[in-house]
C-alpha cells in the first residue's frame, strides 16, 4: 500500500555507513531451510507499465490516451536482457485482477465503481478476484490467464523465478470470483452479516448500516461517469483495509478495501489455536504438521487455497502485502503449506514493526522482510545529510541474527524513486548506496524497473504522487521507455549516463550472485579507520568480506563533494583469519577490473593506499598465486 512521503534533499557533507559486528552470520533453523549457495536479485516490473511504449502522459490519461503494458511484452529478448542484468527473481507487481475503471462486461465482468477506485487503472492491492489476473494486461481479454501462464513459462525458459503479490489482510470492495475452482466460494458469501463479528466470516460488518462514500473522494478528477452519483451499494457497510470502523472511512483510509477477518475478535483477542511454545525453532513441516488436524478461520482457508492455485501454475513465490496485519498464527499455517508442496518457494513480506521480525521469520515461516525501517531509511537519511550514519552499525549489529532474511532495496512502488530530487538527487549519488546493500549482506537485493537506467518518477499521472512512478494511472515511465526502444529492449534510446548506469548496475549485480564472498564472512573496518587515518574522510565506508576461496575489500564513498586519498589499515585479526603473511599482495577492482592496488602486510598488520572519487565504490578482491 502506499504509504509516507518524506525527504527533502539537503547539500551537507555526507558521511561513511557500516555495517554488523565481525564474525560469520549466525544461520538459526530458519536460515538454514531457506539458504542458497549464493545471493539472489529481485527485479519489481509494475507490469502494466513495463511494455508501455506511449508517451503521452496525459494526467488521468484512458488506455487509449497513455497506453498500457501487456504481458507479451515481456518477450523472450526482454526477458534475457533482465536475466543479463544480474536477476535471478522477476516480480511481476499487479497480476491478480484488481478492481479498475474500464468496461469489461462483454467477458463477463462487471464494472467497478469510480468511487471506491483509486486513480483511474486501479490500485493493484484492492484484488477483485484472485483466481484470474488483470484483463488489462492482456492482449486478448479472455485469453488472460493463459497469456499469464505463457509468461511463468518464458520467464523460467529465460532462467529466472516469478514472484507475484497475495494480498491477505484486504480485498477490493466489490469482490467478484469469476473463474473459482469447482468448490471455491468467494469471499463472504456464506457470512452471516447479522452480526459485527463471527470467527467464520470473511469481513467485519458495521451492522444495519450502509456504506457512505468519504467526502472530499474526487473519482476520475471530476470527470463525468454514469456510476458516480456519490453511492456505492454495500449494506451492511464492512471495515475498511486499514481498520477503520467506520461506514464513512476517511478520504486518507484504505477506503477502496475491506479489511478480512482472520479471528481476531474486535477485542483483538484470538478466536483460534496458537502455537505451543518452542515453535520458533521448529522447521515448516512441524509446522503444518501441527495445522494439519485444526479447526482454522475460513479466510485462513480461502487465502492458502490461493496460494497453492498460483504455485500449482509455476510461480515460485510470493510477496505479502502489509502482512503484519494479519496474525502470525496464519503466516505459520499458509505458508507451511506452501513450504510442503514446494520447498524452495521464495515467501518475502512487507513488515515495518522491528519488533516483530523475528515472528514473522520464526514463527510465520517467512523466509524475507522488507529491510525498511532500518537500513532503507537510513541510508535515506545519510544520503540527504540528516544523519550520521554511525547508526547503520548498531542497525547491521542489531539485526546479526536475520540478516540473510532482510531483504534490501532502494527503490519499489511505494518509495520516492532513488533518483528523485527527494530522495538521493541523482542516480550517481545513489550508487553508493547501492555497493552497500547489494554487498553488506547475504541477503537478497530488490532492483525496481527503471532504477538501474536513473528513472525520477517525474510525471504527474493522476492520482499517483510524483518522485513515485505511479501505481494508479495509466502512464509512461521515461527512462525505461528508452532502454526499451520500441519493444527491441536493446537501450537503444538511452542517453550516455544512462547506459553508463545501467553497466554499473550490470556489473554490479552479477558480481553479487557469483560471488561467495558476499555468501560468507563479513567484518566492519570502520571504527579501526575513522579517526586514526589521515585523509579518511567522513564520506568513505570500509568493511571485508570472504569465503574459503575469495577474499574482498569493499570501500564506499557516500560524499558527492571531495576525492578522498589515504592509507587503508586492514586489522591484524583479518589478516590472520586470511592466512597472510608478510609481503604485498595485489587487490583488484571487481566492478570494472581496471583498478589494482597493493595490500602491504608488516609484522601482521595490512595497509593499502586508495583514492577514491565522490560517489565511487571498489569491490577489491584479494589475488592469490
Amino acid at each position: 500500500m502506499i504509504k509516507k512521503t518524506v525527504g527533502v534533499i539537503s547539500l551537507s557533507t555526507i558521511i561513511f555507513v557500516s555495517a554488523c559486528k565481525s564474525g560469520q552470520t549466525k544461520m538459526n533453523l530458519k536460515q538454514k531451510e531457506t539458504s542458497t549457495a549464493n545471493k539472489e536479485v529481485v527485479y519489481q516490473v509494475f507490469t502494466r507499465l513495463f511494455g508501455n511504449k506511449n508517451t503521452t502522459n496525459k494526467p488521468w490519461g484512458t488506455i487509449e490516451e497513455n497506453g498500457v503494458g501487456k504481458f507479451n511484452d515481456f518477450t523472450d529478448v526482454a526477458l534475457n536482457e533482465i536475466k543479463d542484468l544480474g536477476v535471478t527473481y522477476i516480480w511481476y507487481t499487479g497480476v491478480p485482477h484488481h478492481a479498475l475503471v474500464r468496461d469489461y462486461t462483454a467477458i463477463g465482468i462487471s464494472n467497478d465503481d469510480p468511487e471506491v477506485i483509486k486513480g483511474r487503472a486501479g490500485s493493484p492491492y484492492a484484488v477483485k478476484d484472485y483466481y484470474n489476473v488483470n484483463p488489462d494486461l492482456a492482449v486478448d481479454p479472455v485469453n488472460r490467464l493463459q497469456e499469464f501462464e505463457s509468461l511463468i513459462k518464458r520467464t523460467h525458459k529465460a532462467g529466472m523465478k516469478v514472484l507475484i503479490d497475495i494480498v491477505p489482510n484486504h480485498i477490493a470492495r466489490k469482490y467478484e470470483g469469476k473463474t473459482n475452482p469447482v468448490g471455491i466460494k468467494d469471499f463472504g458469501a456464506e457470512d452471516d452479516v447479522t452480526v459485527e463479528y463471527k470467527r467464520d466470516n470473511n469481513f467485519y460488518y458495521i451492522t444495519k448500516t450502509q456504506f457512505e462514500v468519504p467526502n472530499g473522494v474526487v473519482p476520475l478528477n471530476g470527470e463525468k461517469n454514469l456510476l458516480i452519483d456519490g453511492y456505492f451499494e454495500e449494506n451492511p457497510a464492512k471495515w475498511t483495509g486499514n481498520g477503520s470502523r467506520m461506514a464513512k472511512p476517511d478520504k486518507n483510509d484504505w477506503y477502496e478495501t475491506v479489511k478480512i477477518n482472520y479471528g481476531i475478535r474486535p477485542n483483538g483477542s484470538k478466536d483460534f489455536p496458537e502455537l505451543p511454545p518452542g515453535f520458533e525453532t521448529k522447521s515448516y513441516q512441524d509446522h503444518f504438521d501441527f495445522w494439519k488436524n485444526k479447526d482454522v478461520p475460513n479466510s485462513w482457508i480461502k487465502f492458502k487455497d490461493i496460494a497453492l492455485y498460483w504455485t500449482a501454475k509455476g510461480v515460485d513465490g510470493f510477496r505479502f502485502d502489509m502482512a503484519e496485519m494479519v496474525p502470525v498464527e496464519f503466516w505459520s499455517y499458509m505458508n507451511s503449506a506452501i513450504k510442503v508442496n514446494n520447498p524452495d518457494a521464495f515467501l518475502l513480506a512487507e513488515v515495518y514493526n522491528p519488533k516483530e521480525y523475528r515472528n514473522y521469520i520464526h514463527l510465520g515461516k517467512m523466509d524475507y522482510l522488507y529491510d525498511k525501517v532500518e537500513t532503507y531509511d537510513k541510508l535515506k537519511d545519510i544520503i540527504q545529510g540528516k544523519s550520521a550514519p554511525n547508526e547503520l552499525t548498531i542497525i547491521q549489529a542489531g539485526l546479526e541474527d536475520i540478516e540473510h532474511n532482510m531483504l534490501h532495496f532502494l527503490d519499489n512502488h511505494d518509495e520516492q524513486r532513488l533518483a528523485s530530487e527527494q530522495f538521493a538527487g541523482t542516480p550517481q549519488k545513489g550508487k553508493p548506496l547501492m555497493v552497500y546493500s547489494t554487498t553488506v549482506g547475504t541477503s537478497p537485493t530488490m532492483v525496481y524497473f527503471g532504477q538501474e537506467v536513473g528513472e525520477a518518477g517525474k510525471e504527474n499521472a493522476g492520482f499517483g504522487t510524483q518522485t513515485r512512478t505511479s501505481i494508479f494511472d495509466y502512464i509512461g515511465v521515461p527512462n525505461h521507455q528508452r532502454w526499451m526502444n520500441d519493444g527491441m529492449f536493446d537501450g537503444g534510446q538511452l542517453k550516455k549516463q544512462e547506459k553508463k548506469l545501467r553497466d554499473f548496475y550490470k556489473r554490479l549485480l552479477n558480481f553479487s550472485i557469483r560471488s561467495s564472498a558476499l555468501m560468507g564472512k563479513y567484518q566492519e573496518i570502520q571504527t579501526f579507520n575513522e579517526g586514526s587515518t589521515r585523509g579518511y574522510a567522513p564520506g568513505i565506508y570500509a568493511f571485508a568480506r570472504w569465503s574459503q576461496d575469495q577474499k574482498l575489500i569493499i570501500v564506499t564513498n557516500f560524499s558527492w563533494l571531495t576525492d578522498s586519498y589515504f592509507e587503508l589499515k586492514i586489522p591484524s585479526d583479518i589478516i590472520q583469519k586470511w592466512n597472510l603473511k608478510d609481503g604485498r599482495y595485489t587487490l583488484t577492482d571487481q566492478i570494472y577490473q581496471n583498478n589494482s592496488i597493493i595490500l602491504k602486510v608488516v609484522k601482521g598488520d595490512g595497509t593499502a593506499t586508495i583514492k577514491i572519487a565522490p560517489s565511487e565504490s571498489f569491490i577489491y578482491q584479494l589475488e592469490m598465486n
